[in-house]
């Protein structure tokens, strides 16, 4: 089953930002699967390994980025020879109003190679909120994580981020259908709100993903209907009470054609795994 977890920075004060190393992380790791409040984002110095984030596997090796967001289901494997660091914060942790915009992004890259070039860059802006974030709770203004979380978040870059940020029309759409893909699964819907005939709205949704509008709201229902069939265990019909179709048949519909595979089966599956 999925375990829930929820911020609770260790110690000394109600941080918003936390460090651990991967050593502490196998300690805490129990190979379960997890479901977060927080960010996670991991940095990797040496050593093989992978995580699985949303039921796609990514391996882990030196150099390597790991973005996990609110939400998203994971479960950490093979880390036992990773070295490295982990950050967690919650998303109002950065403090600038870019970094905060790709926080919120819902679907940045969960796992990539740093380029050589920026690792030296990436290596010490980590290095240096590490040092902060550990320091003595009278030897550090409690700003100062955030400030430096903020420097490395943008160090890094995450993949597309830019092109993302700077398309507006697919930005808002984005961020509609985070919050109502439960209620509303036409584009019509969307466009309509947004302020956009459909074909704009298509076109620039698009232009970012290769994916049409539509494409973009099946898979995000997709997305979430995996995690509640695989992780709450939920029937069919619960799964269509809790995405917004009509009965369980509507559903099942919807999810065969867009997998291959109906609820059940699907989610058998997953259990045999």
């Amino acid at each position: 089953m999925i375990r829930q977890m929820t911020y609770q920075p260790a110690g000394r004060r109600a941080a918003a930002v936390e460090t651990m190393t991967f050593e502490r992380l196998r300690e805490l790791n129990d190979g379960g699967t997890q479901r977060a409040d927080f960010n996670v984002l991991a940095l990797v110095d040496a050593g093989r390994g992978a995580v699985t984030v949303d039921f796609l596997r990514h391996p882990l090796r030196e150099r390597s980025a790991v973005w996990i967001g609110p939400g998203a289901v994971h479960r950490w494997d093979d880390i036992a020879g990773v070295a490295g660091h982990v950050v967690l914060f919650v998303p109002t942790a950065p403090v600038t109003h870019a970094t905060r915009e790709l926080v919120a992004s819902p679907d940045l890259v969960a796992q990539w190679t740093i380029p050589d070039a920026d690792w030296p860059f990436v290596d010490s802006a980590r290095d240096h909120l590490v040092l902060e974030a550990t320091a003595p709770p009278g030897d550090a203004s409690a700003e100062l994580p955030e400030i430096l979380l903020s420097a490395l978040i943008a160090r890094l870059r995450p993949p597309h981020a830019e092109a993302r940020a700077a398309n507006a029309a697919f930005r808002l759409f984005r961020s509609s259908v985070e919050a109502h893909f439960r209620d509303h699964h036409d584009v019509g819907h969307y466009a309509r709100s947004l302020g956009y005939a459909p074909r704009t709205l298509s076109r620039a949704v698009q232009q970012v993903t290769g994916r049409t509008a539509k494409a973009y709201i099946v898979d995000r229902i997709v997305l979430e209907a995996k995690r509640l069939l695989a992780h709450d265990r939920l029937t069919a019909a619960a799964c269509a009470r809790a995405l917004g179709f009509p009965d369980a048949s509507n559903f099942s519909v919807f999810f065969r054609k867009a997998t291959g595979m109906r609820p059940g089966a699907w989610q058998a599956t997953m259990t045999a795994e």
